[in-house]
């Protein structure tokens, strides 16, 4: 495998990335973002029509990113005022976020309109290997970096970081400590939610360029698995990302090689990213990593123990 073949795994998943990301930070606090696949697809259409109408990736990534706060917002809300049901609200705006986008997009279907600009990081990308795959890529691609650093580092190595694992994982414990958790699990969830609209607009303007209906078909629903493929673990979980990422580009690069298989390879990377899910939640993995630590490293661990749950103060 080529370094251009590695450095379009790493573009194409790119959008994955900021997802799960989001997606993790969101569920270590205990709000589960559902919606995830309708968010993203009307976050990919609402970016890239703020860039075609502003000629600005910059606007359009904007825009992509209220609209999937705006969705968690609505989830966290509904949960923490409203003690409604995490998952049945989700799936509800799944549906909401997905009609909207094909209704309110349906006249963008076609245009041409902004794209992400090439801009390789001068010195970096003349190191063999790892500055092509790296470092000769654009600004959205060098954002999930920084994305995916900091939210390791902060959720791992501040306080910050433990008081949230803290509200997902015991919220009364937390409370008792003074944190305020339903305001930590709002700022949270609006913080997660505006990375899934990131990966939205990751996809219209950089990695699948316009808009068309169900752009980003799938992608939601593969995030949330990769989230728990991942053990609640950003690092872990972007490396399922980059994992399907690679799928995905095998994928494309065998159907010319099988045409007559080209429907059905379009559909292995999500099948087999289902399937790895399942074996390592399969009892003799899950003994396997009990008893070696380093393959307990890349199994999946435990949600969090309040995720999907409301906190009501006694």
């Amino acid at each position: 495998m080529d370094t251009a073949t590695i450095a379009s795994i790493v573009g194409a998943a790119t959008p994955l990335v900021y997802a799960v990301v989001g997606e993790t930070i969101s569920e270590k606090a205990g709000v589960v973002n559902l919606s995830l696949e309708g968010s993203i697809m009307l976050s990919a259409m609402t970016g890239f029509v703020a860039a075609y109408y502003t000629h600005s990736v910059w606007v359009g990534f904007l825009a992509a990113i209220a609209v999937g706060a705006l969705m968690a917002a609505i989830i966290a809300f509904a949960s923490i005022e409203l003690s409604l049901n995490q998952i049945a609200v989700g799936f509800v705006l799944t549906l909401l976020g997905i009609k909207l986008s094909s209704f309110l997009g349906n006249s963008f279907v076609g245009r041409q309109g902004e794209a992400v600009p090439h801009m390789a990081i001068p010195g970096l990308e003349r190191i063999p290997f790892i500055g092509p795959v790296f470092f000769d890529q654009n600004l959205a691609v060098y954002g999930s970096y920084v994305v995916l650093i900091l939210a390791y580092l902060f959720m791992y190595r501040t306080r910050r970081g433990l008081e949230l694992q803290a509200v997902g994982e015991r919220p009364e414990a937390a409370y008792a400590r003074g944190i305020h958790v339903n305001g930590m699990r709002y700022l949270y969830a609006i913080v997660g939610g505006g990375l899934a609209g990131a990966a939205g607009a990751a996809f219209s303007l950089d990695v699948i360029l316009g808009w068309r209906e169900g752009l980003t078909s799938n992608f939601g629903w593969i995030a949330l698995a990769i989230v728990i493929f991942g053990g609640w673990n950003p690092l872990r979980a972007a490396v399922g990302a980059y994992l399907f990422g690679a799928l995905r580009v095998g994928a494309s690069q065998l159907q010319p090689v099988f045409p007559s298989l080209s429907q059905v390879l379009g559909l292995f990377p999500f099948v087999l990213m289902i399937l790895l899910l399942v074996l390592v939640y399969l009892p003799k993995f899950r003994t396997l990593g009990d008893r070696h630590g380093l393959v307990r490293r890349f199994l999946a661990g435990d949600p969090p123990g309040a995720l999907g749950t409301s906190f009501r103060r006694e």
